[in-house]
């Protein structure tokens, strides 16, 4: 296991650190854009980035070149839905979304407002749809990243600061520990359940208030008939 694991890190690391960064911040870029979202493994390929951190100043160049590619990502799918929100709604891949999520996009960004910004970039198919959303809405541009940069800020804290201590401290223990890759593989690991459980955890309440809206809606709609 230690043999294979130093040779894949030591792979990564042997790419240029200034491709790998690039590289690192188009990935979420893709990943946060539209509904590329929906495809790209940006944060695999982050993580992978981040384990061939070797200093500090890497580490901090990193994080900022996938908070930037972020931010540009999110940007581009609030734009389009300025411009193009209802067209992109109707195309094809927009139906293959459903129509269920488009509305469950609206609803719990007119429930939560800057919050759902925030919570989104956190949440399995929102954080592609919710962008697109605020753009439909008329969200003020520079309120929806007053929200949106500490999201992205926050995720690519995590992301990087994980993989790089989880690959440092193999490297410190690989040499005198056999079990050091295990050790690696167990940190990425938990760290990757610990993230899908929070997202379980935040998605399952979300929904329970966006449910106890759309139970009010309709109970004002029965109402306002009668």
């Amino acid at each position: 296991m230690n043999e294979f694991l130093t040779w894949l890190l030591d792979a990564v690391q042997s790419v240029d650190p200034v491709l790998r960064t690039v590289l690192a911040g188009l990935a979420i870029m893709l990943e946060t854009s539209v509904l590329i979202g929906l495809i790209v493994p940006g944060d695999t390929i982050v993580i992978v980035a981040g384990t061939a951190v070797a200093s500090p100043l890497e580490g901090v160049v990193l994080g900022v070149s996938v908070v930037l590619g972020a931010l540009i990502g999110e940007s581009i799918g609030f734009w389009l839905g300025r411009l193009l929100g209802p067209a992109i709604r109707r195309s094809r891949l927009g139906r293959r979304i459903g129509e269920a999520n488009w509305v469950r996009s609206e609803r719990y960004l007119r429930r939560r407002g800057g919050p759902a910004i925030f919570l989104s970039r956190f949440l399995p198919v929102l954080h592609s749809l919710v962008p697109l959303t605020v753009g439909m809405s008329g969200f003020p541009y520079r309120r929806f990243l007053a929200w949106t940069l500490p999201a992205c800020t926050l995720w690519a804290v995590l992301y990087v600061s994980v993989a790089a201590a989880a690959a440092g401290t193999y490297r410190e223990l690989s040499e005198t520990l056999h079990s050091a890759g295990y050790i690696f593989v167990a940190i990425i690991a938990a760290f990757l359940v610990l993230i899908w459980l929070s997202k379980k955890v935040i998605e399952r309440v979300e929904r329970k208030h966006i449910d106890a809206d759309d139970r009010h809606a309709d109970t004002v709609q029965d109402d306002v008939k009668d």
